[in-house]
């Protein structure tokens, strides 16, 4: 049987600097992709 993947984690460190200013209203560990 073959499962489709509908969620995946991805571990994140760091500021967030790079995605600003999305980062300034949520945290980059809850962005969706």
């Amino acid at each position: 049987m073959s499962r489709q993947v509908t969620k995946a984690v991805f571990p994140v460190a760091g500021l967030g600097t790079r995605f600003l200013p999305a980062t300034k209203s949520i945290p980059k560990e809850i962005m969706t992709l």
